[in-house]
């Protein structure tokens, strides 16, 4: 099947048109040649051999040929009808296939659609199951908190109504067993004083205070343990009660056990009223206690902070104060050292000068024209190093920095050296950069050889307007 397309569904009965006229045709023709009454011989009871060899030998030629006709039909159609049989039957086994693959499917589509049908059931139902049992676990809570309530009621008014039939069947053996019975019931009360506090706290940690739970789960605990080791007490008394001085010795037992258990009630009363005062003054105190800890944390901090933020600013105020003291001093410096070296410069021009003017007439021109070619090989290295020089943005126009340059035999950069600086390290740095980039500068081969040693050291004044 095509995607995107369904197969079209047959109805009941369509395609077995054909197979069933076929089926009923072929059951017409046998029950045809079954009625026919063919040509036959039929036999005689020979009375003799003789009489049945004469009725042998009358036989004609035509009757066998007719017989063997006959049979020859019948056998046709009898394969006619098993082929025609054998066709229907084929018809039928395909036709019932194609059904049951076109069952199949709609009973596929129709599984799917119930599965998700029952999937969305099943989930309404669980989500209808779990609403159910919250409010059935809500319901049984309700109801075995009244069943408590009520069985400890009923149990006051048992034991009420039971508390002076006790007092005549108490035994002497309780007085001695009194003791022994008294620690037992103390022990297990705590234990199970203990495990209910425990379950308590648990249900009612969402509804109340943990603390005041597990108080209320040990006072309720302590109660019914006491109840039930007096009812098991007076139990044990009932059945082993026997004679009138038993009783008597019971009723003064029973007469001291009440009263050590209002005074000890009492005092446990105390205790834990003490304890609580005690818990509650301990809490009060550690409360305040962590506050003024925290007010005077708080205040440390925020004198550290401010002492900090004093260090700070005043090791600010001493750095800068050092570092413009370091700058006066870097450009007192730089400039003392410009001044040397324009005055070793001037030397050097005046001693020239005085040469020039010694020589004789040849060594006059000569000196003419070495200088020409040293101005113009300056005018070069100025073109160069302008052209490579990128100024850095928001520069002042009264800003200027001096750098000593030193060159190699061929014209390399040996050294770029800040003989006075801008005070802008970044205009320092990009009048650095320019000279590096401009070399090597070769021109300098170019200058008459005993005047070349002479332009290989030579300053550049750098400043917004051009360099001189």
């Amino acid at each position: 099947m095509a995607k995107g397309q369904r197969r079209r569904v047959k109805a009941p009965g369509e395609g077995y048109a054909l197979p069933a006229v076929l089926a009923v045709g072929l059951h017409l023709v046998v029950l045809i040649l079954s009625v026919i009454d063919w040509p036959t011989s039929e036999p005689e009871t020979p009375n003799t051999a003789i009489v049945q060899a004469t009725l042998i030998s009358t036989e004609t030629t035509t009757d066998q040929a007719q017989q063997a006709a006959e049979a020859r039909t019948r056998a046709a159609e009898r394969a006619a009808e098993e082929a025609a049989a054998a066709e229907a039957e084929r018809q039928a086994q395909e036709q019932a296939e194609e059904q049951a693959r076109q069952q199949a499917e709609q009973d596929a589509e129709q599984e799917a659609q119930r599965q998700a049908e029952a999937e969305k059931q099943a989930e309404a139902e669980r989500q209808q199951a779990a609403e159910q049992a919250q409010a059935e676990a809500e319901r049984r809570q309700a109801e075995a908190e009244a069943a408590r309530q009520q069985e400890a009621e009923e149990e006051a008014s048992r034991q009420a109504a039971q508390q002076e039939a006790e007092r005549q069947r108490e035994a002497e053996r309780q007085a001695r067993e009194e003791a022994e019975a008294e620690r037992q019931a103390r022990e297990e009360a705590e234990r199970k004083a203990e495990e209910e506090a425990e379950r308590q706290a648990r249900e009612e940690a969402e509804r109340k205070a943990e603390e005041e739970a597990e108080r209320q789960a040990r006072e309720e605990a302590e109660r019914k343990a006491e109840e039930e080791a007096e009812r098991q007490a007076r139990e044990e008394a009932e059945r082993k009660a026997e004679e009138e001085a038993e009783r008597q010795a019971r009723e003064e037992a029973e007469r001291k056990a009440e009263e050590e258990a209002e005074r000890q009630a009492r005092e446990e009363a105390e205790r834990k009223a003490e304890e609580e005062a005690e818990r509650q003054a301990r809490e009060e105190a550690e409360r305040k206690a962590e506050e003024e800890a925290e007010r005077q944390a708080r205040e440390e901090a925020e004198r550290k902070a401010e002492e900090e933020a004093e260090r700070q600013a005043r090791e600010e105020a001493e750095r800068k104060a050092k570092e413009e003291a370091e700058r006066q001093a870097r450009e007192e410096a730089e400039r003392k050292a410009q001044q040397e070296a324009d005055r070793q410069a001037q030397q050097e021009a005046e001693r020239e000068l005085q040469r020039i003017i010694e020589g004789d007439t040849d060594a006059v021109s000569n000196a003419a024209q070495g200088e020409e070619a040293a101005n113009g090989f300056i005018q070069t290295v100025k073109a160069a190093v302008e052209q490579a020089w990128n100024i850095p943005p928001n520069v002042s126009d009264g800003t200027s920095a001096t750098l000593q340059v030193r060159l190699g035999p061929s014209g390399e950069v040996f050294t770029v050296t800040v003989s006075r600086s801008s005070g802008n390290s970044g205009f320092d740095n990009s009048a650095i950069d320019a000279v590096e980039a401009a070399g090597p500068f070769s021109e300098l081969l170019q200058l008459p050889s005993g005047i070349q040693r002479d332009y290989r050291q030579f300053s550049l004044n750098f400043s917004p307007g051009g360099i001189r």
